[in-house]
């Protein structure tokens, strides 16, 4: 579970220290939640029941009676300084919240459960952009644009954040300019235990340079300034079908919760129970209606271990089926091992979708893929051997080889990768007022990763952006879905001699096509 810190000095329209204090802001259509920081501790209690709030002598008062500590300062210095005292020596990761935040909970949780090493939540702006995720303003190059500051706003915050492709680039404030802005921080902030020192310090350079500050800049951009110019990478992320807003007055609250009411939360968390990087077949023909059936499995009371033993056992009557050898066995099988595909895809749904894991759940589900897909083999041959088609028992084998050594590849590649330390990011002192010297750093480092087989790989993921070749990448590794859709369709229709070969000359091809891929990636 991350440690919560609460920031209760934010910039923003009508928000001043001790004249409108955006934790006191009523919220009467939430019975039980008469303010903003009220409804925002009950949603974070299951986080973090102790969580700290920095926030002014002046506004205070309001913070006061909530579980947690609460660090009173006097100015952003005192701010910083509290922040880089509340972090220091952190063994969990962070999340940073403003207290006048209105979100929703399954935002939080997302946000909470990036896998990245720092992710910021944030708003782009309707600006045009090339290929490279440049802003094109004026048709002039952002290369031969002259670093400046932000001077809008969006949201009632300052247009300070350079955001390209999936992280911050560069932030500015009062004293750091930035090339080119696009973007506005909107105030989660997710941090990896492991940055917490290269924040730490970058929060106590930020305090003793405050009076460089000015009062317009706000203390989450200033934290992840802090964080980019130390070379951690930021990633970015929307709200997408979410809703998150901060508000400075009782009107701002009022309209806010208005608009949050017309999101479908509960869709919103259905939704990010599908995997977002499936298969062709996968995604179209499975993932359109198992997400129901995971949302009625889960309000009935089905764990994901259950609905993996359901699968298990579609997958066994399939087997079954298949062995009689017979046309109706085989169409039953057919039917019988996509619907042991459905279930499969449905206990990982019910599984992030009520929020259930573990270690015995994630083990089952890897290890009875395989079981399924092995004993529709052997159903297959034996009912080859029963229907007089022949002994096909060599194909099984050779199928059954096929998909050990890919599992085998996938699994050794992932483990290499797991084991390879992230490349560094180049850093920039805080005193440096331009961004140039960052920009510049980072367009070297980008220009020394070429060569041939890098910009093969380059052109190749650029591709990618055509739906067309999307799919087909998809679709010619061979993965379970379309593996489960070859058995039912082929078998249904042909024989478990076509079958197989339809199995090891698509499995060779997507063994054949995965290999290169690696090879090119390990040796660029």
């Amino acid at each position: 579970m991350p440690r919560v810190v609460l920031l209760g000095s934010s910039p923003g329209p009508d928000a001043a220290p001790g004249q409108v204090t955006p934790a006191a802001l009523t919220l009467p259509a939430l019975p039980g939640c008469p303010t903003v920081i009220g409804k925002l501790h009950g949603q974070l209690a299951s986080l973090d029941s102790e969580p700290v709030t920095i926030v002014r002598s002046g506004d205070a008062a309001a913070h006061r009676g909530f579980p947690g500590s609460l660090v009173e300062t006097s100015d952003l210095a005192g701010d910083l300084r509290a922040v880089a005292d509340a972090v220091e020596g952190a063994t969990e990761n962070l999340l940073f919240l403003p207290a006048n935040s209105l979100i929703h909970d399954e935002l939080i949780y997302q946000i909470t459960k990036s896998k990245r090493g720092a992710l910021a939540l944030i708003t782009k702006e309707p600006r045009e952009e090339d290929e490279n995720g440049d802003v094109i303003v004026q048709d002039v190059p952002i290369d031969e644009a002259l670093p400046e500051i932000g001077d809008r706003r969006l949201e009632g915050l300052p247009v300070r954040v350079r955001a390209r492709k999936s992280r911050v680039i560069s932030v500015g404030s009062a004293y750091h300019a930035v090339t080119r802005p696009n973007s506005v921080l909107l105030g989660p902030l997710h941090l990896h235990h492991k940055h917490a020192p290269a924040l730490a310090e970058a929060a106590r350079e930020l305090a003793d340079m405050a009076h460089l500050l000015g009062p317009d800049d706000d203390l989450v951009q200033l934290l992840v300034l802090g964080l980019v110019r130390k070379g951690v990478s930021v990633g970015i992320r929307g709200r997408r079908d979410l809703f998150f807003r901060r508000v400075f007055t009782p009107e701002q609250a009022a309209e806010a919760l208005a608009e949050m009411s017309t999101f479908n939360e509960d869709r919103a968390r259905l939704n990010n129970a599908v995997k977002g990087a499936d298969g062709f077949f996968t995604t179209y023909f499975v993932s359109t209606y198992s997400r129901f059936i995971a949302r009625w499995a889960a309000r009935r009371g089905l764990t994901p271990n259950q609905v993996t033993l359901i699968s298990i056992a579609l997958g066994v009557a399939a087997a079954l089926c298949f062995a009689t050898g017979e046309r109706a066995g085989m169409v039953a099988g057919g039917l019988l091992i996509y619907f042991a595909f459905v279930f499969d895809c449905v206990d990982g749904q019910v599984a992030r979708y009520a929020r259930k894991f573990g270690v015995l759940g994630a083990w089952l589900d890897a290890t009875f893929d395989r079981f399924k897909e092995y004993v529709v083999f052997a159903g297959l041959a034996v009912g080859a051997a029963v229907s007089g088609v022949g002994d096909v028992w060599t194909l099984a084998l050779i199928a059954l080889g096929v998909q050990s050594i890919r599992h085998l590849l996938d699994f050794s590649y992932g483990a290499a990768n797991r084991r390879k330390p992230p490349s560094p990011l180049p850093s920039v002192a805080l005193s440096v007022s331009a961004d140039t010297g960052l920009r510049q750093a980072l367009e070297e480092r980008k220009n020394a990763k070429t060569g041939g087989i890098r910009n093969l790989l380059k052109i190749w993921g650029r591709a990618g952006r055509y739906r067309a070749v999307h799919w087909a990448r998809k679709m010619i590794v061979f993965p379970i879905g379309e593996r489960f859709a070859a058995i039912a369709i082929v078998s249904a229709l042909f024989d478990a001699r076509i079958t197989f070969l339809t199995l090891i000359i698509w499995g060779g091809i997507g063994a054949a096509y995965s290999l290169t891929g690696r090879l090119m990636r390990s040796l660029a």
